[in-house]
């Protein structure tokens, strides 16, 4: 009997004068706990002495002091039902603020004080975001083992409700090279590699994705629908490209769409038409129109853009008028990459844009740097209330390393002195 006055437990009640302050605490889900909480048994005496116990007194049965057989059982049997509840119920239940049980609800003394629950706060939505992957060259051995292909990020990733990443590639062993500098492509566990990283979904809109002409696009969508894993920006025609891809989280819907901005090879020769495959594109109304879509259907919507200008560690005026043009369309978060660069981030009004993440699993050492990261975006309703970059650096297999120490800090201050050019917030608004 924790913390109970013994003068009063010992001497004056037979059911050793339980106090509701005693057994508040403990907070039991379970049957057992909360029938010693509220079972009571009730004698002329002690009803008596009931208005005249301490404020707070559960339950008890005054006999003028003296111990009765009943009243030492009661006792004994009210402490056991106690101690069970301490040691087997309450530290592996679930706790809770109820006095109800499972033949309905108690109704306590009057005078008691009522029992209330704290109601637990909403943690919100959040949402990875990390940058161009790709299985080729010095990266192509980690498909040996798909489980491990992305390294220790993968722990960042995974501990997100939702992550989200670029596929930079083709998903075929065949097709013939589009007359282009550079070609990436990987055979079909590529997009197991993804699963077991914990990424959730993957864009595929971007100017390598269609590396290996229509033989390898087909096999690409025929690798995706195989594997049942969520890819968006590329399909069999437009309503696939540029269809959303939805899930739920603790309530909260989410859309994530992904479409290019690079006027290269793939998009001129690949946008997807209403009859033809290929990739969304950012240049088309269609991109605007999906989010306006998303917009009434999920409470969060993301759109995920292959856009910029190699090298150039600012966002060019491409980037920004479409940032606003879909932030106005009703997005939530404009993220994307290309510039093989960490670009600046931040809120623009009540949308968060990041206009680039850089390489992540790269086939080339230090293609403009190596520094690269784990965005992850906190929501509350469709309103991204944090931002925090999880620094990492790109090691000589091509694998994303945490950073830790100096490194980290040198990172995490590069990224946001990045912001200076993009005229984007360090906060969210009021």
């Amino acid at each position: 009997m924790i913390g109970t006055p013994s003068d009063l437990l010992w001497s004056q009640w037979d059911l050793g004068v339980l106090y509701w302050y005693v057994l508040h605490p403990v907070q039991c889900s379970s049957a057992s706990c909360l029938a010693v909480r509220c079972r009571r048994i009730w004698t002329d005496a002690g009803k008596r002495a009931w208005q005249r116990a301490p404020d707070g007194m559960l339950c008890g049965v005054r006999h003028d002091g003296r111990w009765t057989t009943t009243g030492r059982l009661l006792t004994v049997a009210t402490t056991t039902m106690l101690v069970a509840c301490l040691v087997a119920s309450c530290g592996s239940g679930t706790p809770t603020g109820s006095v109800n049980q499972a033949n309905g609800p108690v109704t306590l003394p009057p005078g008691s004080p009522t029992p209330t629950s704290t109601p637990t706060p909403d943690p919100g939505v959040t949402i990875a975001f990390a940058g161009d992957i790709h299985f080729t060259g010095r990266t192509a051995a980690r498909l040996d083992d798909p489980k491990t292909a992305l390294g220790p990020i993968a722990r960042t990733l995974s501990a997100a409700d939702v992550a989200v990443v670029n596929l930079e590639s083709a998903i075929t062993t065949r097709g013939t090279p589009e007359p282009k500098s550079f070609h990436f492509r990987a055979p079909a566990s590529a997009l197991d590699a993804l699963r077991d990283a914990g990424v959730d979904v993957t864009t595929m809109a971007n100017n390598h994705g269609v590396d290996y002409g229509p033989v390898g696009l087909d096999d690409t969508l025929e690798a995706i629908t195989a594997s049942g894993f969520p890819v968006v920006g590329i399909g069999r025609n437009s309503d696939q490209a540029y269809a959303p891809w939805y899930t739920s989280v603790r309530g909260h819907r989410v859309a994530v769409i992904g479409a290019s901005e690079i006027p290269d090879r793939t998009l001129t020769a690949w946008t997807a038409q209403p009859d033809h495959p290929g990739i969304a594109s950012a240049f088309s109304e269609r991109l605007v129109d999906a989010v306006r879509d998303a917009r009434t259907k999920a409470d969060v919507v993301v759109v995920y853009l292959h856009w910029g200008e190699e090298g150039n560690d600012c966002p060019i005026s491409d980037q920004t008028s479409l940032a606003a043009e879909l932030a106005e369309a009703g997005a939530d978060a404009v993220v994307g990459t290309h510039a093989h660069l960490l670009l600046g981030g931040g809120w623009l009004g009540q949308t968060y844009v990041a206009y680039g993440l850089g390489n992540f699993l790269w086939w080339r050492d230090n293609a403009y740097s190596n520094d690269t990261g784990v965005l992850t975006l906190t929501f509350q309703g469709r309103k991204a209330t944090a931002a925090t970059l999880t620094p990492a650096r790109i090691d000589g297999r091509g694998v994303p390393m945490p950073a830790t120490g100096s490194e980290a800090q040198r990172i995490t201050t590069k990224w946001d002195d990045a912001r200076v050019c993009t005229k984007l917030s360090s906060a969210p608004p009021n």
